[in-house]
Parts: C-alpha cells; structure tokens; sequence
C-alpha cells in the first residue's frame, strides 16, 4: 500500500492536518471569543486529537496489530504528554518572546511532531507481545 511505503510522508500530511485544526481552532477562540491563547490552546489540542489520532490510525499506521483500545489509549498518553511539553513552552514563549501568538504555536508544534512520530510508530502503535 502506497500510504504505508511513505509512512513518514503520510505522518507528516496527517500531522499537518491535526496542526492546522489545532492552530486554527486556537485563533478562532483568540480571536471570536477572546479567550487568552493559553486556554484556546486547550480547545486546540483537543480537535487536532480527533484528527491526529483517526487520520494515523486510519493511514499513518494502518498495518498496526495493536488492538484500538490500546493504541487509542497509549496514542491520548503520548499526545498528552506532546501536549504538556507543548503548553509549558508557549507559556514561557508568550511571556518571554514579542513574537505573536500564533507563530509561538505553530514552531512549537513542528518541534513536538518528530518526537510523536517516532513514539507512535515504536510504542502507541506497536502491539504489545506476551
């Protein structure tokens, strides 16, 4: 299957997905609802989840054995944790940087996207052999 041979490329198309659901639901509740871009960002994580997850189970990782449950889980654990890392250095970067709130974001999603990559692939995804 193509998407599989390219399994980086079809990691990155997907992660692009999720990072511009993310990014966009973020401005969108900056900038509509005037909610401060830390909040939003919570908004944000949670929408590029449903995307992440679904488009890489369905197509990043669609040769996986590991059963739903437990990729579903293990992928929410290590997306979390993305997730933690990824508010921790905005708060720091909107507090320390001019930069705007929006550029902050989407450097910080490219910097945690090759650490999800490789623990998708070796852990969230990969079954767990008795």
């Amino acid at each position: 299957m193509f998407l599989l041979r390219y399994r980086p490329i079809t990691f990155i198309l997907v992660g692009s997905a999720a990072a511009f659901v993310h990014l966009l639901t973020v401005v969108l509740l900056v900038e509509k609802l005037a909610i401060v871009p830390l909040v939003a960002n919570v908004g944000g994580w949670l929408c590029a989840f449903a995307v992440s997850y679904g488009g890489h189970a369905l197509l990043t990782f669609a040769d996986h054995d590991a059963p739903l449950l437990q990729s579903a889980s293990r992928f929410f654990l290590l997306s979390a944790a993305g997730f933690a890392i990824n508010e921790a250095a905005y708060a720091i970067l909107l507090h320390a940087s001019r930069v705007p709130y929006y550029v902050l974001l989407a450097i910080i999603l490219i910097g945690v996207a090759v650490a999800t990559y490789l623990l998708s692939r070796h852990w969230a995804f990969a079954r767990t052999r008795p």
